[in-house]
């Protein structure tokens, strides 16, 4: 894991979750090495909430990253070993990939948004909702993440599907 002073290139964005589709981080390391880019992942607790979208107000940087406490560091640790395996399984010359872990606070699409906007990513890098009644049902109340980010942002999304067949999918 980097600091967050890349060096030079903007970093491809992608959105991360506890027991996510290792197909996301996949896509994504293996897309960072082959531009020479750096990989900034980003976890958004949707437990904690955004006071404020003013970047000129002190409580901005607060509110969009919510306090390091015992569960989150917890859940950052988990998140980077994930990353760390993904990021080691793909080939990037001598130095690899480099990659940082930040967590965010609030609605994901809209904290992954205002995050590509301060770091000037090219891209961002979202999967697919599970699949399932209650997944579906959640994005329909919830509305979609991806669906959100490219009608309200200007950067490309990539979307990384869940390559498990349909018929392989029942739990």
């Amino acid at each position: 894991m980097t600091s967050e002073g890349f060096s030079g290139t903007p970093p491809l964005l992608v959105g991360v979750t506890p027991k996510q589709h290792p197909e996301v981080l996949q896509t994504a390391a293996t897309l960072a090495a082959r531009m020479g880019a750096p990989l900034l992942c980003a976890y958004v607790d949707e437990a904690s909430y955004l006071v404020d979208w003013d970047p000129a107000r002190s409580a901005h940087r607060l509110s969009l990253h919510p306090d390091d406490d015992k569960e989150i560091r917890a859940l950052t640790a988990e998140l980077s070993a994930v990353i760390e395996a993904a990021v080691v399984e793909v080939p990037a010359g001598p130095a690899g990939v480099e990659w940082t872990l930040r967590t965010l606070a609030g609605d994901p699409a809209r904290a992954l948004a205002q995050l590509a906007g301060e770091t000037n990513a090219p891209m961002i890098i979202v999967g697919t909702s599970e699949r399932g009644f209650s997944h579906r049902l959640a994005e329909v109340l919830n509305g979609s993440m991806a669906g959100w980010l490219t009608h309200h942002q200007s950067r490309p999304v990539l979307v990384v599907p869940y390559r498990r067949p349909a018929h392989e999918d029942r739990a």
